[in-house]
């Protein structure tokens, strides 16, 4: 074989190597409607299992720096390498399936190669032993076990009950959605130690062990509604100066820029934001000094409603509408209609908006577009965070 043969066979050889990795890099960028019975939606269901699977091995080799303190006191290892496992087959079984009978070839040779790295790093047999428990982290397995958990229940949900029947699931934008899901998971660690600060240095001085004692001796199920109630009334408030105070809105219009609504766009949010509004909200919580029986199940339903109400879902809520937040109550929040600019500010007890005058009042059932007016927020994760830092423009204007 001559020279010149050699290079071509070489540069052929590494032309198949690298076209897995390109072909799924081009897949990451696109969107629409994965058409089924094509091995695509098999292949990408293969993918991300490897992928999260090949991260939670990484997890479980440095728990001390990628896993979140407060997880890990409550997790079943064994139950945690069960699962793992179960994904670590799935993902192997459905890529390995579709490339024998060749569907999607590359991008399922690249779900195989994740699932054989994961092996290769010891799967769901990686030894933990005892570790530091007061070292700086950031939240992998929170992002792994939310992104997994909320995928299998609100794709699910929305494509039982959706609002929008044609909307896709990879849809316009949804891969800077997913880089802000993922820092804001990321970042857990520094968010909640920059909030246990402030409201210990701002708001320590304000709190009374006997009336916080009071406030626990309330029942159950009446503490928890006052807790949501304490903390809507404050969201509620603090929401509104991000809407009317023009400053502020720079921040918070980086969570109205999404033009398409579902279970990930509520995760558009800007890094000062999310630590600002946890202040606000959290310091009279702090202050009235809740049980942790309600803590918990503030926690729980606040984060099943920040992504709940900002889904793909339609259902008929009836009188309980003038109640709660729903997904059509909050979507009217997020619309760029004139009627509903500046409205619907509540997460949890939508009948504050009632009381205060701040409800929508539409005669359309549903709006007809979303995203802040003049659509002049940039798209990508960086330019958004750096969006409120640029001088001063017509956009100031507070409004949705």
């Amino acid at each position: 074989m001559s020279e010149h043969s050699k290079r071509e066979a070489a540069r052929e050889a590494i032309e198949r190597a690298v076209q897995p990795v390109a072909e799924t890099r081009e897949l990451l960028h696109r969107d629409g409607e994965l058409k089924p019975g094509l091995g695509k939606i098999s292949g990408v269901i293969a993918l991300s299992l490897g992928f999260l699977c090949l991260l939670a091995v990484v997890a479980f080799h440095f728990p001390q720096y990628l896993t979140t303190p407060d997880l890990r006191h409550k997790y079943s290892v064994d139950v945690l390498r069960q699962v793992l496992l179960v994904g670590l087959l799935v993902a192997g079984g459905m890529s390995l399936g579709n490339v024998i009978l060749g569907r999607q070839r590359n991008l399922n040779i690249m779900a195989f190669l994740l699932v054989i790295a994961a092996v290769a790093l010891g799967g769901s047999r990686v030894p933990v032993g005892e570790f530091p428990d007061h070292t700086p982290y950031i939240g992998l397995d929170w992002f792994i076990l939310d992104l997994l958990g909320s995928t299998l229940i609100f794709v699910v949900i929305e494509k039982l009950f959706p609002l929008y029947k044609g909307q896709a699931i990879f849809r316009k934008e949804w891969q800077t959605d997913l880089k802000h899901f993922a820092v804001n998971h990321f970042i857990v660690g520094l968010a909640l130690l920059t909030v246990n600060f402030l409201l210990h240095h701002l708001f320590g001085w304000l709190v009374s062990s006997h009336f916080q004692q009071t406030v626990r001796d309330i029942p159950f199920l009446p503490q928890l509604l006052l807790c949501v109630l304490v903390a809507d009334l404050a969201q509620y408030w603090t929401h509104r100066a991000y809407h009317e105070v023009p400053f502020l809105w720079r921040f918070h219009a980086v969570h109205h820029s999404v033009k398409t609504m579902d279970w990930l766009a509520g995760s558009r949010q800007h890094m000062l934001e999310l630590i600002f509004t946890r202040v606000c909200v959290l310091a009279p919580l702090y202050i009235l000094g809740f049980s942790e029986a309600a803590m918990n199940g503030y926690i729980l339903i606040v984060g099943f409603q920040a992504v709940f109400n900002h889904a793909n879902v339609h259902l008929p809520w009836g009188p309980l509408k003038y109640v709660l937040v729903t997904p059509d109550f909050h979507h009217w929040h997020h619309a760029s209609d004139d009627e509903a600019i500046d409205k619907n500010y509540a997460a949890h007890y939508a009948f504050l908006d009632y009381l205060f005058g701040t409800a929508v009042k539409s005669k359309n059932k549903f709006p007809e577009r979303y995203g802040v007016v003049g659509d002049y927020m940039p798209d990508g994760f960086v330019k958004q965070q750096l969006f409120p830092f640029r001088g001063k423009q017509a956009d100031d204007n507070p409004a949705a």
